[in-house]
């Protein structure tokens, strides 16, 4: 397992709205319910990591407002190190996600203090960095802040992963250089590749254009078709268990925070727990709220 995390990201509350279907436009449509979550991608990794006994550290910025201290005090359950969260006059982000009955969602963020996250707040919390074993970014902050973290992470000896979403069209080769492991989603592939990536062969050959730029190992993560590895030795295909689906918002950052917390040098099995946490997360709603513990994950594995 890896040793100690520290996670650079985002920290949102969800506004979960569940709904029979997803509305057309001009539509009205009534809800079958609203509930709060603490969410945010980078706080989703960060509490998972934390939850399945990662050591665990988080670089981000909330609001001095109530959500934000409700953000805070949620990563602490989970055992995770927040004295790297900057307390701003911004609000805090927010997140409004809608959930049809088939647990498919549609996501719509409004940044706030996650966006005054910068390059000179992540030199303030090198230590932390300085401290972990690996790096753990997504796309939900400022380029430049990832960009910075990335380069001080690498230059640190440390391991770099990023979940590049939401996918802003191709990254900056300078940062997919620093790229120990590059976790998108098969539209997010697409996205950052301007490839195909509708069967394995495309998401293979997509994939391996980025690992041409420099990324170490890109690692897909298909839904329901489970999760493809790419290196540039060849890949590995892991079907996903078979599992009732109910909420998807939080699979792929439960999938990033458990491959790396189960990351020892070998992907299949990395790659097996990632996908046994990931469905056990999609069997529950809510972001946080549907991350498994270990115990539960060894137990759906046995």
């Amino acid at each position: 397992m890896m040793k100690k995390a520290v996670v650079i990201g985002s920290l949102n509350l969800d506004y979960s709205i569940a709904l029979p279907r997803m509305p057309v436009p001009g539509e009205t449509l009534a809800a079958d319910s609203l509930t709060l979550n603490p969410g945010g991608k980078g706080a989703n990794q960060a509490y998972a990591l934390g939850k399945l006994g990662c050591k665990t550290s988080m670089i981000g910025a909330v609001g001095q407002d109530g959500a934000g201290e409700t953000l805070i005090q949620n990563l602490q359950k989970a055992g995770v190190d927040c004295s790297g969260i900057f307390r701003r006059e911004t609000p805090t982000g927010q997140a409004f996600i809608t959930v049809d009955a088939a647990g498919e969602n549609a996501i719509i963020i409004l940044h706030g203090a996650n966006f005054t996250l910068n390059p000179a707040d992540i030199e303030e919390k090198r230590a932390l960095i300085e401290e972990a074993d690996c790096v753990v970014m997504q796309l939900e902050i400022p380029m430049e802040t990832v960009l910075a973290a990335a380069k001080m992470a690498k230059g640190c000896g440390k391991t770099v992963i990023l979940d590049p979403a939401p996918a802003p069209g191709p990254l900056p080769e300078e940062l997919l250089k620093l790229c120990d492991f590059l976790k998108p989603n098969e539209t997010e592939l697409s996205q950052l590749t301007g490839m195909p990536t509708g069967s394995r062969a495309e998401c293979e050959a997509a994939a391996q254009t980025l690992l041409q730029k420099g990324v170490g190992t890109v690692l897909v993560s298909l839904g329901g078709k489970g999760a493809l590895a790419v290196t540039r030795k060849g890949s590995v295909l892991m079907p996903p268990p078979k599992v009732p689906v109910v909420d998807t918002t939080s699979a792929g950052d439960c999938f990033t925070a458990a491959f790396t917390a189960h990351w020892e040098g070998a992907l299949e099995p990395a790659l097996r727990y990632a996908n046994a946490a990931a469905a056990i997360a999609v069997s529950r709603r809510g972001a946080q709220a549907s991350i498994p513990s270990p115990d539960e994950v060894d137990t759906f594995l046995l």
